[in-house]
């Protein structure tokens, strides 16, 4: 049972953008890592972690829709009833557990993302947000608008936060972060109307343009960082800074 709204012939093109951007936020959470070993910023560590889950969702998402390419691929080519149903049960049951990591951790790293410039740290807060996750994840089966809705609604609140932030600091980095927070959102609310071929495509190739955005500002960390002071283009984006900029 085919789930996602992919076209055939789009089908094999979607699991590289996938690919791409899981190793995209992997190398993000690694940079991020690096960061918090050298000046203990957990918002720096939690930016990484949370990115880290959405990775781990795009390998999740990835690992489904070569399930479903497999499904097709092998269910044309092998014509006993059988061995065919075999495959295919097993392929469904990869299929639907795949696609539950996928939700569940694409609303977690949200959430962590959403929860990080709030200096509020309360456990009955994050236990109702995890109940409602995983009720977001266990019904987006059935009802695929949902878990879209609520990535949505996440990812409006984070490109709110960081817009929030960016007026307060003026970090370019800061603003191209959310900028690619809000075509990440953009993409979520085309996913809604993903019963549209066309619209799924489109949402998708938004998809893939914010993680070539977040890959430019790897590349743009990586050049500046070590050559200039503390003014943006570091990882200092991801904190509250209140108190005057640093000057080159």
């Amino acid at each position: 049972m085919n789930l996602l709204f992919t076209p055939d012939w789009f089908l094999g093109r979607d699991i590289l953008i996938e690919i791409f951007s899981f190793v995209v936020l992997s190398v993000f959470f690694i940079l991020c890592l690096r960061n918090y070993k050298l000046n203990r910023n957990k918002k720096t560590l939690y930016l990484g972690v949370g990115l880290l889950f959405i990775a781990l969702a795009q390998a999740a998402m990835a690992a489904t829709k070569f399930a479903i390419f497999y499904n097709t691929s092998v269910t044309s080519s092998i014509g006993d009833f059988i061995i065919q149903t075999k495959v295919v049960s097993s392929v469904q049951i990869i299929y639907g557990i795949s696609f539950f990591l996928f939700r569940m951790f694409t609303l977690l790293g949200l959430y962590i993302l959403y929860r990080l410039p709030t200096k509020k740290n309360l456990v009955g807060d994050f236990l109702l947000a995890f109940y409602f996750i995983i009720i977001s994840a266990v019904l987006g089966r059935e009802f695929y608008y949902l878990f879209h809705a609520t990535a949505l609604v996440l990812l409006g609140l984070i490109t709110y936060n960081y817009y929030l932030l960016y007026k307060q600091n003026r970090f370019v980095n800061t603003k191209i972060l959310t900028f690619a927070f809000g075509l990440l959102a953009l993409s979520q609310f085309l996913f809604m109307l993903s019963q549209l071929e066309v619209v799924y495509v489109i949402g998708n190739l938004i998809e893939l343009v914010s993680y070539l955005i977040v890959l430019f500002l790897i590349f743009k960390i990586l050049k500046h960082g070590q050559k200039t002071k503390p003014n943006g283009y570091n990882l200092r984006y991801a904190r509250h800074h209140t108190g005057k900029r640093w000057r080159n």
